[in-house]
Parts: structure tokens; sequence; C-alpha cells
């Protein structure tokens, strides 16, 4: 589905079902050189249960127009200018990596539109060594290959990801070299890496944030380690924290327990 979000035509997967803003509504945002597609089961078991689900390609991403979010806080205006655009007074925000980040500052900056804030993979700050920085920049294919070394545990998912003889190597690859093909004329790359390193005000969004809050964690994630939540965790006692067998790609990795996590976080009804 396409909305018209600052001028330019961002998509936003629905899970398969019709665009209903009278629903509760889940919006998911990806990480750096990812899409939509990266929250396929969760997306597709929230919208069968009851949810209006909008999993977004950022600007600049896959389907999505316009540039990228050149810093945290851009992306989290985007996040507000497309809730206006489908006319959703309030919704969840479900964030992965540099997308937990856009969440966590939506939230805190607008604390009347969101209602529940999940956090996956995230870490404050989020910095990204000088290295890989520098090739993501200057060689981003040799950049593909670090960060799919660093964010796996596994070399292939489990049963419920993407089913017998998926690679996770290969397939994270191959997402990352399309999604980085989609925008000829901004690193995207680059630019979101950017982003996640020069951000610092995770702790005082933090301390803003007034809805309930959901950490999911992978215990072997090697990009955002998972006590380098410890921080946004120590500023929000009330928050459930959830912690999985997985690397920093959770919801390939670890696919049903980060979908029963959101499951029970929202109270969704039924069973997977």
């Amino acid at each position: 589905m396409f909305f018209e979000v600052n001028h330019h035509t961002s998509y936003c997967y629905t899970g398969g079902k019709a665009f209903d803003a009278a629903k509760p509504t889940v919006v998911f945002i990806h990480g750096v050189l990812n899409d939509h597609s990266v929250w396929i089961l969760q997306t597709r078991y929230l919208a069968n249960h009851g949810y209006n689900v909008l999993a977004v390609d950022l600007p600049g991403h896959g389907r999505s127009a316009g540039e990228p979010p050149a810093s945290v806080e851009e992306g989290a205006a985007f996040v507000l200018a497309l809730l206006d655009a489908a006319g959703i007074k309030s919704a969840t925000l479900v964030g992965h990596s540099f997308g937990s980040l856009i969440a966590l500052e939506a939230a805190a900056r607008w604390p009347g539109r969101v209602s529940h804030l999940a956090l996956v993979g995230i870490a404050s700050p989020m910095k990204v060594s000088p290295a890989l920085l520098d090739a993501s920049l200057n060689q981003p294919m040799k950049a593909i290959d670090m960060v799919n070394t660093f964010s796996h545990s596994m070399l292939a998912p489990p049963p419920s990801g993407l089913g017998p003889g998926t690679w996770l190597y290969g397939s994270s690859r191959a997402l990352m070299k399309r999604v980085l093909a989609s925008n000829t004329q901004v690193n995207v790359f680059h630019t979101g890496f950017k982003a996640c390193d020069s951000y610092i005000g995770g702790e005082a969004a933090m301390a803003k944030v007034s809805c309930p809050v959901l950490f999911i964690l992978g215990e072997d994630d090697q990009m955002t380690l998972a006590r380098m939540a410890q921080p946004l965790i120590a500023l929000c006692p009330g928050a459930k924290v959830v912690k999985l067998k997985s690397g920093h790609q959770l919801m390939l990795e670890a696919p049903d327990g980060v979908l029963f996590a959101l499951r029970d976080f929202l109270g969704a009804k039924g069973k997977p």
C-alpha cells in the first residue's frame, strides 16, 4: 500500500489484509539497508489477528521515494508524518536496530501518538566501528559481507523462519544488495550507519517515554550487544525485557520468539 508522505510516495506492507485505520495499528520500522520484508512473519500474524499493520519501507529504501533519513530525528519525523497520512491517531511502534532508535525518538517526541513501544536489537549508544562506517561508504559490498558476518549467530533459520533450505547469510546479503541498488542517488547504507553512530539522545528520549515498553534482545547479538540496552532499561523500570537465543537479525533467527513477545505484549488473541 502506498501513502503520500512529505510529498513523496511511501510503501507500507499491510500483512496481506486491507488497510483499516479503525483497527488498532502496529507500525514496523526496519533497520539499515533492510526493508519491510524482514517483518513478514510478525506482520502477517498480527494482520490476521485483528490488527492494522503497516510495515514501512523507510524513505529512499525499497519501494519508497524521497531522501533516506540522515538522522534518527528525521526518521522519527517521518513516522509521525506517516501516521498523519494514514489517518492514524495512535499506534504501536515496533523498531529494529536503526528503526528501534527511530521508534524511541518518536515515542519521546509525540507521546500521545504512541500507545506501545517495542524495541528490537537496540543499544544506547548505537556506535558503528570506523572501519565499518568507511566500508559502507567506499566498499559497500565488503561492508555487506561484514555486517552479515556480525549479524547472524547461525547459518540457517528455524523452520518457522523462511523455510527449509534457506541460507540466512545469503538471503540477508541479497536483501541488502537489493535495497542498496534501489537508490542510485544516495548511499542509504552509509547514511543509515552514520545516523545510528551520531545519535546521542537515547537516554534522554527514554526518560520521556510514558507508554508500555518492550525490549527484545539477542543473547548472541554482536552488532548491538544486549548489555548496551541496559542504560535504557534502567530508565524504564516497568518495561518488559525478553532475551532470545539469536544474533542481531532476531526476526529471522528467532521468528517465533519475536512474534510471541509481541503477541503477549499487545495482548493479541489466538495462536500462530
